[in-house]
């Protein structure tokens, strides 16, 4: 299960405070260790102290919750935690949303689509603005009927079972397909989490023209989280975010997750 370590990646903006919140959050529920990490670009001194004065702000906004800091140079801050959270194997890497986004949703910075598209770890990304809510509500996937949300499926219900929460499997009718073939393989789907784990999944297909008035359409709970499988053309134990994943990642009203293809 995602969560046993976090890596999160903080800047002194409100995006990196947001994440910060976010995977503390997260490491609360699942008793998983959290790392917080800051990127700065080689051959920059002043850089790297103002690196270590962010980890110092980072670490008075956690007060006492157990964390480690680490300041790591690299090229690219997505490229760097994706190099860090492999050392540290962190299974887990939080980031916000990319500064100027809209209230609630998801804004894409340069971070965020490296990692969505080439990290070897799950990627969370937390909304604009995010407050974490009490405690976890609801885990939910995406699912369309290809083997990586079939694999899926089963690695959130054994989450979803492990924190005591319900699962949601969500898909979507956006008036191109046959709504009778997307029932019968969200039944296949709440099939596949039974048999692995006995957890009954509520099922829900949203409507909509296009994926945002989808996503609108269905009732998000505060505590929720969005979870999402590897598009197929990932490359082995690699996160790749499919054009349809990508749009309701930037509809979400809660933080979404990624899978890494492969993930076990």
């Amino acid at each position: 299960m995602i969560g046993e370590h976090v890596i999160v990646g903080y800047t002194g903006e409100p995006g990196g405070r947001e994440a910060l919140a976010l995977g503390a959050a997260i490491t609360s529920v699942t008793g998983g260790e959290l790392t917080v990490a800051t990127i700065y670009p080689p051959g920059s001194p002043g850089l790297a102290v103002e690196a270590q004065a962010n980890l110092a702000h980072a670490a008075e906004e956690l007060g006492d919750a157990p964390a480690e800091y680490l300041a790591y140079e690299s090229r690219g801050s997505g490229r760097g935690l994706a190099v860090l959270a492999s050392r540290i194997r962190a299974d887990l890497v939080v980031v916000g949303s990319a500064a100027g986004g809209q209230h609630g949703r998801i804004a894409i910075g340069t971070t965020a689509d490296h990692l969505l598209h080439l990290s070897p770890e799950a990627v969370m990304v937390a909304p604009a603005q995010y407050v974490p809510a009490g405690k976890l509500a609801r885990l939910t996937l995406a699912y369309v009927h290809r083997p990586q949300c079939d694999a899926a499926v089963g690695r959130v219900a054994q989450a979803a079972l492990r924190l005591g929460v319900p699962l949601r499997l969500i898909t979507f009718d956006l008036r191109t397909e046959d709504q009778s073939r997307l029932r019968d393989d969200l039944a296949l789907a709440v099939r596949l989490a039974w048999e692995g784990t006995g957890i009954e999944a509520e099922a829900e297909v949203a409507e909509g023209h296009d994926v945002a008035a989808a996503m609108a359409g269905v009732e998000w709970l505060p505590g929720e989280l969005l979870v999402c499988a590897a598009s197929e053309d990932a490359q082995p134990h690699r996160v790749f975010l499919g054009e349809l994943a990508m749009k309701m990642l930037r509809a979400s009203p809660c933080p979404v997750t990624v899978l890494p293809r492969g993930f076990s």
